[in-house]
C-alpha cells in the first residue's frame, strides 16, 4: 500500500484500505434457509456465535437472472450487470450471429474491486470452483512473483506463477484435484484459503463455490447439513486467523418438479413460440446455460427471446405471458430496467417463470439423464433473497436501504466495526 492510500475508488464506489485481511464468500445457489436449517440441527456452531449477535445476519438481494456469471461480477465489481456487461452466464452475439458462454474477460465493461485495490498496492487472492470464473474473476491482475493468486479447484493440478501466480497447489493444500460434481470442489477452495491466510495473507481474499450440493439436497436434508457444517468449520479457522468474513450467495434455488412424481416442471419455450409464430422464426436463449449441466440440464427461471423484425412483440408478449407457469414477459426496455440489465445483451423479450417452474428450449435439446435427483434450479425472481452474514457488525446502515449481494465488499470494507 502507498503510505498515503486510506481508500480505493473503483466503478463509483470508494472502499477503505483493510486494517485485517477480508476474505469474501459466495456461496453458490444458498438460500438463507440453508444457513437456518444447519444452525437449527447444531451442525454450525462457528455460524451461530456469528448471528447470535457477535457479527451480523443480513439479507440481500441477488441480480436477476438469478445465475453464476452475473452475480459473480456484480459482487467483485460492485455494480449491476447494466454497467459490467455480464448477463448471463451464457448469450446470444447477434452482430456475429453466434451464441456463446461469457466467459472471456473481453466482454467485461468495468475494472474489478480485485483491479483497483491490486493498483493500490494490495495482495489479492481469489479461488472459484469452476475454472469458467476463473478468467473473468482475475481480468486484468498481474501474475507472477508477488503479484495476485488467482485459480480454480477444478483446474487446481494445472496452475502455474505466470498465469495463476501460485505454483505447486495440490501440495499446499493436500488434498487431490477433486471432481467438478461434488461437495470436495468446494472443500478444496476453503482448504486452500486457509493455507492462504496462514502464508502469504491476502488483504483480499475472494472464495467462490459451486453449487452442486444444492442442486441435490433441499435445506435441511443430510446432504445440504453436511455440507455447511463442512463450510462452517473452515470458517471458524479464517476467523481465528484474524479475518473479517463476509459471506453471501449468488442465487437461491428451488425445486423445479412436481412433488407427487418428482417430475421436471418444465415450459419448453422455443415449442411453444415455433407454434405461435413459425419454426426457426425466432431464438431462445437460456442464460443458465454453461458446460456443466448434469445437476441442472440447462434448465432455469429465465430466458429471453430474439423475434424476427416483423413480429408482432405486444402480441407475443401477451400470448406467452398467458401460458400457465410464466410469471412475467418483458419487452426488452423493461425487463433490462427492471432487472439492471444490458439492453445489448438480451433479446427482444425476457421471460420469468415462477417458483416451481423452468424454461427450456425444445425436449430434444436438453439431456436430463444425469439427473439422478428430482430438478433443482434457479434463476427468477423467487431465487433472488440470500443471506448477506458478516463475522463482525456492521454500522451506520441505511435502514431504508435494499442491500444488494453486490454490496458486501462495500458493508465488509466501510461499515464493520473492529
Amino acid at each position: 500500500m502507498n503510505s498515503k492510500t486510506t481508500a480505493v475508488s473503483v466503478n463509483g464506489r470508494a472502499y477503505q484500505w483493510p486494517e485485517r485481511p477480508v476474505v469474501v464468500v459466495c456461496i453458490d445457489g444458498s438460500e438463507p434457509d440453508y444457513i437456518e436449517q444447519a444452525i437449527a440441527a447444531g451442525v454450525m456452531p462457528w455460524m451461530q456465535k456469528i448471528v447470535s449477535g457477535q457479527g451480523s445476519d443480513l439479507r440481500a438481494d441477488c441480480v436477476v437472472p438469478s445465475f453464476t456469471n452475473p452475480n459473480n461480477i456484480s459482487i467483485v465489481t460492485g455494480v449491476p450487470p447494466a454497467v459490467h456487461g455480464i448477463c448471463g452466464n451464457f448469450y446470444y452475439d447477434k452482430a456475429n450471429d453466434r451464441e456463446v458462454m461469457m466467459n472471456e474477460p473481453e466482454l467485461l465493461r468495468t475494472p474489478t474491486i480485485f483491479k483497483a485495490f491490486q493498483d493500490a498496492g494490495a495482495k489479492v487472492a481469489i479461488i472459484t470452483a469452476k475454472d469458467k470464473l476463473r478468467r473473468l474473476l482475475g481480468n486484468e491482475l498481474r501474475f507472477g512473483a508477488n503479484g495476485a493468486i488467482c485459480f480454480s479447484s477444478e483446474k487446481s493440478d494445472q496452475v502455474n506463477l505466470d498465469e495463476n501466480g501460485i505454483d505447486n497447489v495440490l501440495d499446499m493444500v493436500g488434498m487431490e484435484v477433486p471432481s467438478v460434481y461434488s461437495a470436495e470442489l468446494s472443500e478444496f477452495i476453503f482448504a486452500a484459503g486457509v493455507r492462504l491466510l496462514e502464508t502469504v495473507r491476502p488483504d483480499l481474499m475472494y472464495l467462490s463455490t459451486t453449487d452442486y450440493i444444492q442442486h441435490k439436497f433441499a435445506p435441511g436434508s443430510a446432504g445440504a447439513n453436511s455440507f455447511y457444517a463442512m463450510m462452517d468449520g473452515y470458517w471458524a479457522q479464517l476467523d481465528a486467523l484474524g479475518a473479517v468474513i463476509a459471506l453471501t450467495a449468488d442465487h437461491g434455488m428451488n425445486a423445479k418438479h412436481d412433488q407427487a412424481t418428482g417430475a421436471p416442471n418444465i415450459i419448453y419455450l422455443q415449442d411453444e413460440v415455433d407454434r405461435l409464430l413459425s419454426p426457426g422464426a425466432a431464438r431462445v436463449i437460456l442464460p443458465i446455460t454453461d458446460p456443466y449441466v448434469v445437476h441442472h440440464g440447462a434448465l432455469g427461471s429465465y430466458a429471453t427471446l430474439y423475434l424476427p423484425d416483423d413480429a408482432d412483440i405486444e402480441k407475443l408478449r401477451m400470448q406467452l405471458a398467458d401460458i400457465d407457469g410464466i410469471d412475467a414477459v418483458y419487452a426488452n426496455r423493461e425487463g433490462c430496467a427492471r432487472f439492471e440489465l444490458a439492453p445489448d445483451r438480451m433479446g427482444d423479450l425476457i421471460l420469468v417463470s415462477s417458483k416451481h417452474v423452468v424454461i427450456g428450449t425444445t425436449a430434444a435439446r436438453h439431456d436430463l439423464s444425469g439427473l439422478d435427483v428430482p430438478l433443482r434450479s434457479h434463476g427468477g425472481v423467487t431465487e433472488q433473497k440470500v443471506p448477506l452474514i458478516l463475522s463482525r457488525r456492521v454500522t451506520r446502515l441505511d435502514p431504508s436501504q435494499t442491500l444488494r449481494n453486490y454490496d458486501i465488499f462495500n458493508l465488509a470494507l466501510n461499515h464493520v466495526a473492529l
